[in-house]
This record gives structure tokens, sequence and C-alpha cells, in this order.
């Protein structure tokens, strides 16, 4: 049989464009597929000669395989159904609630988002912001640490500038997957985020299966040797002081921890201090304890505050919030603490926080503000900086890092003077030196954060 089968162009046209689709599908995806997978490999191989601390295949799975692994993980898989037993709920809502939990934590690292955008992004940030300075720093210490081991820097929380800080100091070195707030799920922020290798925790969630989904990839990540960055007082602190431990995300490691296997765990502890939080009266006034609460956040007032100051940096009109400071501890094995300790997280995160405490810096401003508050009432010039020179030999005796903007003690006094004059926190009249009206909480908070270097 023989005929003419007539069809219409737009049919023709569907038609083509599908079977162009299937073949690009088909034939030409998984070779582009496997060309650009072959030159990351290659990237990842040259950052990886750079690098002290390795980029990890853990890192480096498909974040489909990575969620899939973790959703079917024995240890999730006994939480579900402990969780079906304790509630009615169907087995497959719980394991739906599951995968979503396991989406929501699991990040996506992009050495392109890392190195291209993340770290350089972050250098720009914290230079226009502040003067950068290493504080204490045990290189050879650091060197020493185990190329195998998985490497957690544990860090105290004093602004949301410390992700970009850390990130710009110790690029060069690692790459660091920070765990993150809630407060980093906004659209877009969340998927630079997450392609910069963090992984999102809701700190205040008490659902079982969240906490058991969140305690599997903590593991996971650490037995993959995966670098990771924790703040164990659980957040921003609102008072300026450093906070008491909190053990959730540290006794998950230690749950998942063996200490006969073959990699180990080392925490390097790092302390950060500024002298000027860019938030500091947000914290202040912060419903709610030490790492938790509420913000009140004003958008247009921090955009306006940014904005001229960027303005103003722009023109010459002003300068840098004065200094940032980091210092980075000596190692602490967690096989070898085991070995020499009784069992159990609370020791552990009391001796963190107190390596924390010793490596964090010393800067201007609370030197000052700390003398200021020690003489309770005005004082002349020449006895607060003898009171500040008396204080900054008890920190130095107990081994802290004090930061010389011209290696002198009066420099750091007359900067430290001078920053907290030009935001109008202290006042100079009669040749006396005072507090400014309802000021002193402000510069209450910039000592506490030298307050556990005193007797």
């Amino acid at each position: 049989m023989q005929g003419v089968i007539e069809i219409p162009i737009w049919l023709a046209v569907i038609g083509g464009l599908a079977a162009g689709v299937a073949i690009l599908d088909r034939v030409l995806a998984p070779s582009f597929r496997w060309y650009f997978r072959r030159r990351f490999e290659r990237a990842v191989e040259r950052l990886n000669r750079r690098l002290s601390l390795h980029i990890r295949p853990f890192v480096l799975m498909r974040r489909s395989f990575l969620i899939g692994r973790l959703t079917h993980d024995p240890e999730v898989m006994r939480a579900v159904e402990a969780h079906v037993r304790k509630t009615g709920m169907p087995r497959d809502i719980a394991f739906r609630q599951v995968e979503e939990y396991a989406k929501e934590i699991t990040p996506s690292f992009s050495a392109m988002v890392y190195f291209g955008l993340g770290a350089r992004v972050s250098r720009w940030i914290t230079n226009w912001l502040y003067h950068v300075r290493f504080g204490a720093l045990d290189r050879r210490a650091l060197a020493k640490i185990d190329p195998d081991a998985a490497v957690i820097f544990v860090i105290n929380h004093r602004s949301n500038v410390d992700y970009l800080l850390v990130t710009h100091l110790a690029s060069d070195s690692v790459t660091i997957s920070y765990a993150v707030g809630e407060w980093a799920r906004v659209w877009p922020l969340s998927r630079v985020i997450r392609g910069m290798g963090a992984y999102f925790i809701r700190r205040r969630e008490r659902d079982g299966l969240y906490r058991a989904v969140l305690r599997r990839y903590v593991q996971m990540a650490a037995e993959g040797g995966v670098t990771q960055a924790i703040f164990p007082e659980g957040g921003l602190s609102r008072d300026g002081a450093l906070g008491p431990p909190k053990l959730g995300l540290l006794s998950y490691i230690l749950e998942g921890f063996d200490p006969a296997g073959a990699r180990d765990v080392v925490f390097v502890p790092v302390g950060l201090n500024y002298d000027r939080v860019l938030e500091d009266r947000i914290l202040l006034g912060a419903e709610g304890e030490h790492g938790a609460g509420r913000f009140d956040i004003r958008p247009f007032r921090a955009f306006r505050f940014l904005a001229a100051h960027a303005l103003g940096r722009l023109t010459g009109a002003t300068k840098r919030f004065g200094y940032a400071s980091v210092g980075f501890g000596a190692p602490l094995s967690l096989r070898d603490w085991i070995a020499q300790h009784a069992p159990g997280v609370t020791p552990l995160g009391a001796e963190l926080i107190r390596r924390i405490g010793a490596v964090t810096p010393v800067l201007p401003v609370a030197l000052v503000a700390a003398a200021l508050l020690d003489a309770k009432h005005p004082t002349p010039r020449a006895a607060l900086e003898a009171r500040a020179r008396a204080l900054a030999k008890t920190v130095q005796g107990a081994g802290a890092h004090l930061h010389l903007p011209q290696d002198t003690i009066e420099s750091a006094i007359e900067s430290g003077l001078r920053a907290l004059m030009l935001r109008r926190l202290v006042i100079e009249a009669a040749g006396e030196i005072r507090p400014a009206p309802d000021e002193t909480r402000l510069l209450e908070f910039y000592a506490r954060s030298i307050a556990h270097l005193r007797p």
C-alpha cells in the first residue's frame, strides 16, 4: 500500500524538537558531563596540591547520591521505625519527612563557588570593614596535624562576619564546611552558602527525626574526613562574653567516633575578636539567653548604616571599624583525649571553650573599655593609661595575644580611646575620661570579650 500521510507543521516541529532533545540527552549529554566532570576533578587535584588539608571525596559526591545515602542510613531507618511506633505516623510520611530533612541539611560543594566567589568576597568584605590581623598562631602544632584526620575548627561566635573572617584567613590552606543557622536559608544566599559546602542546622529543633538525620550527617562528614567549623556556644554572644558550650554537635561527633578506627578527629580552637561588632546594639537588645532568643532586626536601618559607611569610605570621610583578629590554638586530638580522660562530652566541651578563650585576641577597644570600667568614676587620661598598661600585663601573663598597632602599649591605648570617642561611647572633659550617658552596657559588651583572661 502506498499513500501520503499529512501531518500539521506544528506537530512535525514538536516531533523534531523531541528527537533533538532525545539525541542531546542520550548521546551528547553524557559526553559533556564526562568532559566537565573530568575538568572539575583536575581542578580539585591542582587545589589539593596547594592546600594543607585536602578536599575529601565525601565533599565531591553528587548531592543527590549523598541525600539518598543519608536518607537510607541504617541508624536513620531505625529512628523512623521508632518514630512510627511512638506516634502512629504512617511510615511513608515519616520517610518523606526524613527525605526533606536530608535535602535541607545536605550541602552541594562547588570549588568554583568556594574559591572563585566565596573566598574572594570574604577577603574583600573583611578588608573593607576592618584591619585584619592574625592573633596567636602555633604554626608548628598546626603543621603536625595528621593529613588524614577530620579537622574541626571550634570558634567563638562574636558576629555574623565570623564566617567571612575565618574563610578569608584560612582559604589558602583549607576549605571549611560550616554549620550554619537558619538565618542563612534565605534564597539566593542559601544557594551560595550551600555551594561553599556549608550545612544548615535548626538550633532549636526538637523533633527526633530531624535530630537523627542531623546526627548522622555530622558523623558521616567526620568519617569522610571533611574539614568542618562549628560554634560550640550555639549562637552569637548576647553580652560579649565567651559563653558555655552547647553540646549537641560535639556529642554527635563523640558518639560516632571510633578511637580504634583509621581516622582521628582533631579539634582546632579558634578565637575571634573585633574592635567593633557590627551587630553589638542588636545583640544587647536581643531577648533570651546566650545563643538563643530573638533579634530586633530592622533591615532598612541596617542597609542605611552600611550604605552610609560605604559612601564615607569612598569619599574618605570614614575609616574602617578598627581591628579584627583571629587566633588559632594548638590542636586537640580526640583519640588522645579519650585515652587520657574520663568519657563524656561535658569535659570535652569545657576544655574546647577554655582553649578558645586562651587564643582570643585582646584588641585596643576591649583593653581600654575594661580599664575604664575598672575605674568606676571619671579618671584622668594618665591614670587610665596606667590602668590599661597594668591590665595588658595581666592578660599577657595569662598567655593572651595582645594586638599592639605600632608594637607599643601606648599605641594600643591611643587606638582604643580614639575608636571609643569616635563612637561617642566615652567623653573627655576637664582632663578626665568617663563613659558617655547610657553607654555603659556597650562598654561592658567589649570588656567582657577578655573577662575570661582576668583573675
